[in-house]
Parts: C-alpha cells; sequence; structure tokens
C-alpha cells in the first residue's frame, strides 16, 4: 500500500481516474486520524484514567507512541508514517529520532527514517542520534552500512568527544575492522579532538585482541607525549600482555616496574601475566617471590594465577610442589577449572605419576570440573608414555566417545603415534582410514607418524603411497613429513629421490628446516658422499639454519669413515670451540676412527678426557684398544 501512496503523490492524474483506488487513499489517510485521534468527548474523556496536565506519564501521550509504533511495523517508513507524524504533531528533533531508532522494528526503516529525518528543514543529526544508528547497525551485523554511517559522522560538522571515539573504537574492534578504526582514530584526532586515556585503552585492548601487538608500544609513546594523557592500570596491563605474546620479555618486566614505581597496583591479571614469563625464563625463584608479593599486597589469586603457577613448576621439573600448590588452591578455596586440572594431568602424566594423573581425573566430578576432549587427549597420551598397554589407550578412546566427548583430530594423531610407537602400524592405519570418514582434514603429524613406522618397517612403498596422499589432500606438506620421507629414502639408498623431494620443498616454499637437512646429509654420508653432506652443512649455515648437534655428528661420523683420522680430527676440534660441544656420541665416533687409524695413544688420551667429562665408552671399541695397548691407566676402570 505504501508503493500505491508514493504513486499517489508523483501521478495524481492516473489514479484519479480509478475511482476504488482513489477511495482507498482517502479511507487509509481518514484511518490513520483516527488513530491518532486525541479523545475529545465527554464520554470518552470520562473513560481514561485521571492524571495531572504536564504529568509525563500521560496515558494518551503512551498511547499514540504505540500507535505510532504500529504504523512504523505496518506501513514501514515512508508517506503513511509521515502522515502519522504531522497529526500527532510530532517535532522531529534528536529525542524523536533516538527514540524511532530504539524502537523494535525492521532495521531498514530504522535507516529510512533516518536519511529522512537528515533531510528535513532545520534538523541536522548530532553525535547521539549518529551513534544510535551505528548501535543499531552493529547488533544487527550490517558492518559495511555501519562503517558508512562512522564516515558520515566524521564528515559531519557534530563534535565527536573521546567517548564517542572510544566507542566507535569498540564497536570497529568487536566487527573485526581494525584497520578502519585505525583511520578513524587518527581522522578525529587530526580534528583537535584530543583522546583520553579511555579512548588509546580501547585502541590499544582493540589491538591486543586482533593480535597487533607491534602498534600497540607505538600507540603508548603517542599516549605518553600527548602531556595530558596518562597510562593507568589497564593500559600497563595491555601492553605487559602484550609484550609477552612477543617474547619481549625484558620490555614486560621493565614496564611492570615503571607501573609500581608510579604509584598503580598491579592486577591479578598483570601478576599473572608476568609469573608466566618469569618461569618461561627459568627465573623459578623470582616467580615464586612474585607470588609471594601478591599475597603481601592483598591481591587475591585466581585461578588464572594458580594455573600460571603450576604449569610453571612443572616445566622447572618441580612436579612435588606443583601438586601441593594444587592442593593448597584447594584448601584456600579457589576452585579449580578444566584448563588447570588439564595441566597437571599433563605434568603428572610427563612425570610417570600415571595412578596420580588418573586419580585426579577421577576426582573431577568432585570438584565441579567436567573433562573435555582436551582431559582425555591428556590421559591417552599419559598412558602411551608410561608405556601402560595399548590396549588400555583404546579403552580411553571408547570412553570418551561414550561420555559423548567429539574425539578432535589431535586425538586420533595422538593415537596413531601411539600405535605406530608399539608397533601396531595396521590398527594405526584403520584409525586413519577413520580419521578421514569422519570428515576431520589430514593431519600432517598423524602421517608424519605413519610414514616413519612404515619406513622403518622397510615398508618404503607404503610410506611413499602416504606421503603422496598427503599431498593431493593438502596441496602440500610439513617440513617434518618431508624429513621424514627424505630419512627413508636415504636409508634405501634411494638418493636421488631424497634430493628431488629436498629440491620440491623449496619450490614450493617450504622452508627445509634442521632436521630436514639433517636427513639428506645422512643419506649422502650412507652414500659415501661426505664432500657433498660437508658442502650441505655449509649451504644450511648460508641459509640461516643454524645446525645442531646431530648436524655435526653425522658430518663426523661420515669423515671418521672415509675421510680419515686428520679430517674427523679437524671437525671435532671445530665442534669443541663451538657453542655446540661434543657429546657421548662425538666422543665415540671420534674414538672409533682413532682406534681404526691405529692411533691407541691418541685414543687413550681421549678416553681419559672422556671420563673426566663422565662419558660412557663404546664398550666394543674400548676393547679393541685395551687388546692393542694391554691394560690402560689404572684410572679407567
Amino acid at each position: 500500500m505504501a508503493k500505491i501512496l508514493v504513486g499517489s503523490v508523483a501521478s495524481k492524474r492516473s489514479i484519479s481516474t480509478l475511482s476504488h483506488l482513489a477511495q482507498r487513499i482517502k479511507q487509509t489517510e481518514n484511518e490513520i486520524v483516527q488513530m491518532f485521534r486525541l479523545p475529545s468527548s465527554d464520554n470518552e474523556m470520562q473513560n481514561l484514567p485521571m492524571k495531572p496536565k504536564f504529568s509525563r506519564k500521560d496515558p494518551s501521550v503512551r498511547k499514540l507512541d504505540e500507535r505510532f509504533i504500529r504504523i512504523l511495523k505496518i506501513f514501514k517508513w515512508g508517506p503513511d508514517a509521515e502522515k502519522a507524524l504531522e497529526v500527532l504533531k510530532l517535532k522531529v528533533d534528536h529525542r524523536l529520532v533516538r527514540q524511532v531508532l530504539n524502537v523494535d522494528v525492521e532495521i531498514n526503516v530504522k535507516i529510512q527514517f533516518f536519511k529522512w529525518a537528515g533531510k528535513r528543514r532545520n534538523f541536522e543529526h548530532d553525535t547521539t542520534t549518529y551513534m544510535a544508528l551505528i548501535h543499531c547497525l552493529d547488533e544487527v551485523g550490517m558492518f559495511g552500512e555501519m562503517w558508512k554511517t562512522v564516515q558520515e559522522m566524521v564528515r559531519s560538522t557534530c563534535v565527536i568527544g573521546p567517548s564517542e571515539l572510544s566507542e566507535i573504537v569498540r564497536i570497529l574492534g568487536r566487527a573485526k575492522m581494525v584497520n578502519k578504526a585505525l583511520s578513524i582514530f587518527y581522522q578525529i584526532k587530526g580534528r583537535k579532538c584530543k583522546p583520553s586515556a579511555s579512548t588509546y585503552n580501547s585502541m590499544i585492548l582493540m589491538l591486543m585482541q586482533e593480535g597487533h601487538h607491534e602498534k600497540i608500544h607505538e600507540l603508548y609513546n603517542e599516549m605518553c607525549n600527548e602531556g595530558n594523557c596518562f597510562p593507568d592500570t589497564v593500559t600497563y596491563s595491555a601492553l605487559i600482555s602484550a609484550f609477552g605474546k612477543l617474547g619481549r620479555d625484558d620490555s614486560a618486566i621493565r614496564l611492570f616496574d615503571e607501573m609500581k614505581e608510579i604509584g598503580l597496583q598491579p592486577t591479578a591479571k598483570i601478576y599473572t601475566t608476568l609469573l608466566g614469563i618469569y618461569f618461561k625464563l627459568g627465573k623459578v625463584e623470582k616467580a615464586l617471590s612474585l607470588v609471594q608479593e601478591m599475597k603481601a599486597k592483598g591481591c587475591r589469586l585466581t585461578v588464572y594465577t594458580y594455573t600460571e603457577w603450576i604449569k610453571g613448576l612443572g616445566r622447572a621439573g618441580r612436579v612435588e610442589d606443583a601438586y601441593s600448590t594444587f592442593m593448597k588452591m584447594l584448601k584456600e578455596g579457589c576452585k579449580p577449572d578444566v584448563v588447570l586440572i588439564n595441566n597437571l594431568i599433563n605434568i603428572l602424566g610427563k612425570a610417570g605419576r600415571l595412578d596420580d594423573a588418573l586419580k585426579l581425573f577421577n576426582e573431577m566430578d568432585s570438584l565441579l570440573c567436567t573433562p573435555n576432549v582436551v582431559t582425555y587427549n591428556t590421559i591417552i597420551k599419559a598412558l602411551f608414555e608410561s608405556k601402560a598397554p595399548a590396549s588400555e589407550a583404546s579403552s580411553w578412546f571408547e570412553k570418551m566417545k561414550a561420555k559423548g566427548v567429539v574425539p578432535s583430530s589431535f586425538t586420533y594423531s595422538i593415537l596413531i603415534d601411539g600405535f605406530c610407537k608399539t608397533n601396531r602400524v595396521e590398527k594405526a592405519l584403520m584409525l586413519l582410514e577413520e580419521m578421514d570418514e569422519k570428515g576431520f582434514p589430514p593431519c600432517p603429524a598423524a602421517y608424519c607418524s605413519l610414514i616413519n613406522s612404515l619406513g622403518k618397517a622397510k615398508r618404503y612403498e607404503a610410506a611413499n603411497e602416504l606421503f603422496q596422499e598427503l599431498k593431493e589432500n593438502c596441496g602440500r606438506s610439513s617440513a617434518r613429513v618431508y624429513a621424514v620421507m627424505i630419512k627413508h629414502f636415504g636409508k634405501c639408498g634411494r638418493l636421488s629421490e631424497a634430493v628431488d623431494l629436498f629440491n620440491e620443498m623449496k619450490k614450493l616454499r617450504c622452508n627445509p628446516d634442521v632436521y630436514t637437512y639433517n636427513a639428506l646429509m645422512s643419506g649422502m654420508v650412507r652414500a659415501g658422499m661426505i664432500d657433498e653432506a660437508y658442502s650441505l652443512l655449509g649451504t644450511m649455515e648460508e641459509k640461516g639454519c643454524l645446525p645442531d648437534l646431530n648436524s655435526h655428528n653425522i658430518i663426523l661420523n661420515g669423515l671418521a669413515r672415509t675421510g680419515g683420522p686428520k679430517r674427523a680430527m679437524e671437525m671435532f676440534a671445530k665442534m669443541q670451540h663451538s657453542k655446540i660441544k661434543p657429546d657421548a656420541v662425538s666422543y665415540n665416533t671420534f674414538l672409533g676412527c682413532l682406534s681404526r687409524a691405529g692411533m691407541f695413544e691418541e685414543a687413550a688420551r681421549l678416553m681419559r678426557e672422556m671420563n673426566a667429562k663422565g662419558f660412557e665408552y663404546d664398550q666394543i671399541t674400548y676393547s679393541s684398544i685395551l687388546e692393542a695397548v694391554g691394560k690402560v691407566d689404572e684410572d679407567l676402570k
């Protein structure tokens, strides 16, 4: 009907010739007038409850508002609703616009009304009406229209204050429009709107939530240079957390000390962040002193604080302390959550305390904690690590499904890896099939375990088939899977295929890691290509991939077997003077080289050095040296 009315305005001649349409238009106008006509007769007035003349709660006014809302809902925004405004003699001002935008009608009705009001003579939208529409658009997820409205507000003459700017930033941040929020922030700031600490905090928190940590420090410096805007606890909390995630631990610690120096009291969240940093840096005593400081300052330890505390103690190998901290937490009335329980089960499992881990799992119901998929994954992993029968892991897998806990891809990966390590490759292959049937994306870790197990069993073709399958499903593979396949190609004498895979990685921009380089170097050494392997070690360093101890031992082994004692001696000396010092494998490799070359006196000296460092001899090499030179010094026994 609204379209008919629009047509009547645009072309009265054509409609006036249609009597039934003209009559309908007249009827509609009469209905609107009647709907909003104030009661005039004495009888009608008697039916209304008595109220003071100028009361804001006048029921007739409330009823009129409700009737206007009905018109908006029935006829949307258009000539009918405009007619209602005329009949009611409602003044189009900011208050009316805000009221209409707050009405429960379609969003398009609100947008049309907002645009119509903006074109009215003697009316101009202000920040309150713009913000009301922005909130409406945000609620329904119309982010494109919302962004246009924000831009329109910025271009208008209305004054945008720090509080409105803070709210715009928060809204754009929630909509994941970070770059647009930054753009608006600097536009409004350029119009001599001085952001407050709250505005900067909104920006910092938005950047923090979206992972734009580098930009946070830049904003902090801007904030400090404002002169009238000083960082508060919220600012420091976001900054310390950001630096912690960036790995800039020194900066986080410096800010922590700085905020205390200016008289700000750190929150439990800030203390918890610092606690995690100190444990990560291996500063266990410093971390524990921080806990004492929290208590002394009257800052309540939260479940998150206890989680970092227990995790840190577990990382430091202080398993008993971690468990006693958990018991202390319960005694002090702090309720654990499932994340804390999962961490403690993981610590106990890694320490071989499987019974304690299972006991804690069984206590979860009494602690009002429901085990989740991570809990079951942790238990299953602990069972495999403690060398428990594989059937136990299978029973826990069935138990979690019976409890309605849906296994994740990581669950399957743990089971596949565990079955591979217990030589139950066929069971692992069945689980991979089940994983595919359940619709999980291909898991490189699961494929890696299977490919490695098949390679160890000399089932190289089957391993290669799985490798090709992974590449087909994922488009590419991880560096670790490439490394495993290269290692097995090298072991079975298919070095050219190993080299092809290595070159394929570089073409696909899958950068070879230290394990990949080691795998190829090991294959080259097996094939007697020691010079090529030694050259690859140099290439590895040039490409910025730092060799590890295994890298040096692979080359040392190759030189010891084919390059003669001189080159092996040079390599061993190089290792002694580098950051990566020789280990028992290095010493035994070089010792075997000296023994085979008949350099028994040098071998005896090396054995004394090994003895001083606490390294054990290779028994076969040791026996051959004893036979050649007789009894070595009594100290060597």
